[in-house]
């Protein structure tokens, strides 16, 4: 049948909650529970880097720059899924879903950069400290922070081009709590090998690279820890890489299961929760780690929670 005698689709429709009224509203108020808590936590991270001069170090303007990078993923994504919670369904035009798609993309793969980024600047100061304050410039910390939200911003742009010129025929229910690539594919009635190869290309400079690369820091990381001879050197050494290192593993763990587990019914309802997880619950787990195992960021917190009073 030709495109012309088919009913051209405008709007999607997300259907992800089937259960009751009671609880899609014991869900919502969760929902909305940990998105303000999310939104509060980063934010505090970042007013924190900001006003303390103590501070004013890479990992830290790292740090504030994940923070954000993880409200825009939260603000992007959470909203909606209150709606749905609320309403039972949302109505969401082509170009909204595939602008949503868009911003999540742009931050997922920041996330990525920025976590590779954070390891580098560890593998300096623990593998190379002596020359850490002249490698890790002012400078280059601020080039390193734009490269990475150019990379994610101009390489996604190859995916979206074609995306926005694909045609939907209907159905229009996406059964997911966002726009993500897969499901906005499975309702085109347009060929779709150019993006599904290009998504597979781009997977590599945006993903796997930094993944390998974090890896390969973090095994010369530990080798130089091993090498330390006092056991409270190990520990100090080991304690100012344990936070990042505990959401490289909740981040990519998650990350990795999602996009490689298998396209069957169970499988996509297991996809389904770990989006979940990973869209809602890491924004909110991540300023934790960070706040209640570090005290800088514990006494800047208290600093600013008293100069707010």
């Amino acid at each position: 049948m030709s495109l012309q005698n088919q009913t051209v689709v405008r709007e999607f429709i997300m259907m992800t909650f089937n259960n009751t009224n009671t609880g899609r509203f014991v869900f919502f108020f969760v929902l909305l529970l940990v998105f303000l808590i999310t939104l509060i936590g980063n934010l505090l991270i970042i007013v924190a880097v900001y006003f303390d001069a103590r501070l004013h170090t890479p990992m830290y303007f790292f740090l504030s720059n994940f923070s954000f990078s993880e409200i825009v993923v939260t603000t992007n994504i959470t909203p909606c899924m209150l709606h749905t919670a609320l309403h039972g369904v949302v109505v969401m035009s082509v170009s909204g879903c595939i602008t949503q798609y868009y911003i999540y993309w742009v931050s997922t793969c920041t996330e990525c950069l920025l976590l590779a980024v954070m390891s580098y600047d560890r593998y300096l100061a623990i593998c190379n400290p002596l020359h850490y304050s002249s490698v890790m410039s002012h400078r280059l910390c601020l080039h390193l922070v734009v490269w990475c939200w150019l990379t994610g911003i101009i390489l996604q742009i190859i995916e979206i081009v074609p995306l926005s010129k694909l045609s939907f025929c209907g159905p229009n229910i996406i059964d997911f709590f966002f726009c993500d690539l897969a499901p906005i594919l499975q309702l085109s009635c347009s060929s779709t090998s150019f993006i599904e190869t290009s998504d597979f290309i781009l997977s590599f400079p945006l993903l796997v690279t930094p993944i390998v690369f974090i890896i390969l820091s973090y095994i010369k990381i530990i080798s130089s820890i091993l090498k330390i001879s006092s056991t409270i050197g190990r520990k100090k050494a080991f304690s100012t890489c344990s936070s990042h290192l505990m959401v490289l593993c909740t981040y990519y763990g998650i990350l990795i299961f999602i996009y490689t587990s298998p396209s069957t019914e169970n499988a996509f309802t297991l996809k389904k929760v770990l989006s979940l997880l990973y869209t809602v619950l890491t924004p909110l787990i991540n300023p934790f780690i960070y706040s209640l195992r570090n005290k800088d960021i514990k006494l800047s917190i208290r600093k600013t929670f008293s100069m707010l009073k």
